[in-house]
C-alpha cells in the first residue's frame, strides 16, 4: 500500500493542536447543540468565505436538502447531470423534478444558453454546480433568474474559498451550500453550510436542522437534525488555519500538471479564469480517445495498473442513475454525457510530492506514445 498513490488524501492538523482544541469538550461535555465551537466557527467561516450570514450543517447534502425546503420551492429545478449524487437526491427527496441542462464544454458548468428553453410554468428555481472550482456563470444566471422570478441555489461543494472579483462564491445567488467532507479542500470531518442573506431563511433552516425547537417547550416546526457537533467544529477551527496554506501547495502541483502534460494532443487541460480566485481543488483531464490514441477507461486501467489511482469524476450522470431510471427524464444533455465518459481527475492533495506529479505525467505521455 505504501507505493500506492490515491486521487485524494483527507487533511489534517497537527495532532497536538486538535487535542489542545477539543480539551475544553472534556472539561464541558458540551458535544452538541450548537456549543462554543460551534458558534465560532459559524462566524470565522462567515467572515472567511465573505458572506452576510451562514447556517452550519452536519454535512453537504442535508445543507442542500434543507435548503431546498426551508426556500418552499415547488415543481421543478432546473439543475445539472454533470455533478454528485447528492444533488439530484437532494432535489427528489423534496418532492421536486430535476430538468436536466446541458454543461459549457471548457467550465462544465450549466450553460446559461441552455436554460430559457428549459423554464415552464412549474418551475420554481435553478440549481447550479461550480465544478471542480470552476465558477457558474452567476452574472448571466442571475439575470435569467430575475427575469422569470425564479430562485437561484448553488452547489458549491467545490468551492471553498473560491472568489469572483473578490466577491465571495458563496454571497451569489438566494443561497449557497458547501461541503466540508475529508475529501474537500477544507474539511470538518463530515459537515456543511448554508450561505444567504436573507434572515427569515436563516430561521427557517435553523428550525429545520434542530427539529422545528424554537425554546424549551417550543416546537414550531417539523424539523429535521442536521447539526454539526462540536468534534467536527473543532476539527473545522483547527483545519481553517491552514487552509490558505494547503490552497497554495495545491496551486504549486495544480500548475506542475499544466507544465508537464501541456502540449499532448487529444488531452484537454483546465482552464483558470483571470477573475477567479481558485481554490484548485481537483485537476481534470478529457480524452479524446481518437487523437490520443486511447480512451479515458483504458489510461485508468493503465494508471491502476502501476499504483496511480484516478476518479472518474462525475461518471454517470445522475440523470443515468439506476434508481431514476424511467422515472426522470434524462434531458438532451450531450456535453455532459462527452465529458462525463472521457474525464479523469488526477491525484491532488497538499502532501502530494511534486516528484509524484511528474511520474504520474510520465505514465500519461507514454501512453501517447504507444
Amino acid at each position: 500500500m505504501k507505493d500506492e498513490i490515491f486521487v485524494t488524501k483527507a487533511v489534517l492538523p497537527p495532532f497536538e493542536e486538535y487535542i489542545e482544541e477539543i480539551r475544553e469538550i472534556w472539561d464541558t461535555r458540551w458535544l452538541t447543540n450548537m456549543g462554543k465551537k460551534h458558534e465560532r466557527l459559524e462566524e470565522k467561516l462567515k467572515d472567511y468565505l465573505k458572506a452576510e450570514r451562514l447556517s452550519l450543517m452536519c454535512n453537504g447534502h442535508l445543507s442542500l436538502e434543507l435548503c431546498l425546503q426551508a426556500l418552499g420551492l415547488t415543481g421543478e429545478v432546473i439543475t445539472t447531470p454533470f455533478t454528485f449524487a447528492s444533488t439530484t437526491h437532494a432535489i427528489v427527496r423534496n418532492g421536486l423534478k430535476p430538468v436536466f441542462c446541458d454543461i459549457e464544454e471548457e467550465t462544465y458548468t450549466l450553460d446559461p444558453e441552455k436554460i430559457e428553453g428549459l423554464i415552464t410554468e412549474h418551475t420554481s428555481a435553478i440549481l447550479p454546480v461550480h465544478v471542480y472550482g470552476n465558477v457558474c456563470d452567476v452574472r448571466r444566471i442571475q439575470e435569467i433568474a430575475e427575469r422569470h422570478h425564479l430562485k437561484v441555489i448553488y452547489d458549491a461543494a467545490h468551492a471553498f474559498g473560491v472568489e469572483v472579483n473578490d466577491r465571495g462564491i458563496g454571497s451569489f445567488g438566494d443561497a449557497s451550500i458547501f461541503s466540508f467532507h475529508a475529501t474537500k479542500v477544507y474539511n470538518t470531518i463530515e459537515g456543511g453550510a448554508v450561505c444567504f442573506s436573507d434572515e427569515e431563511l436563516g430561521e427557517r433552516l435553523y428550525q429545520l436542522k434542530n427539529f422545528g425547537i424554537m425554546g424549551p417547550e417550543e416546537i414550531e416546526a417539523i424539523g429535521a437534525n442536521a447539526k454539526m457537533n462540536e468534534m467536527q467544529a473543532a476539527m473545522g477551527l483547527c483545519n481553517l488555519r491552514y487552509v490558505d496554506e494547503n490552497i497554495r501547495k495545491r496551486r504549486v502541483l495544480w500548475e506542475l500538471y499544466q507544465e508537464q502534460l501541456s502540449g499532448l494532443e487529444g488531452l484537454i487541460l483546465p482552464r483558470r479564469a483571470r477573475h477567479i480566485k481558485s481554490n484548485y481543488a481537483y485537476f481534470p483531464v478529457v480524452f479524446d480517445p481518437d487523437v490520443f490514441g486511447c480512451g479515458r477507461d483504458e489510461a485508468a486501467e493503465r494508471l491502476a495498473d502501476k499504483g496511480i489511482h484516478v476518479r472518474k469524476y462525475f461518471y454517470p450522470l445522475t440523470s443515468d442513475f439506476h434508481c431514476y431510471l424511467g422515472y426522470l427524464d434524462p434531458g438532451d444533455t450531450p456535453v455532459a454525457r462527452k465529458i462525463s465518459e472521457n474525464v479523469i481527475t488526477l491525484p491532488l492533495y497538499p502532501e502530494l510530492e511534486p516528484e509524484t506529479v511528474v511520474r504520474i505525467c510520465r505514465e500519461i505521455r507514454q501512453m501517447k506514445q504507444i
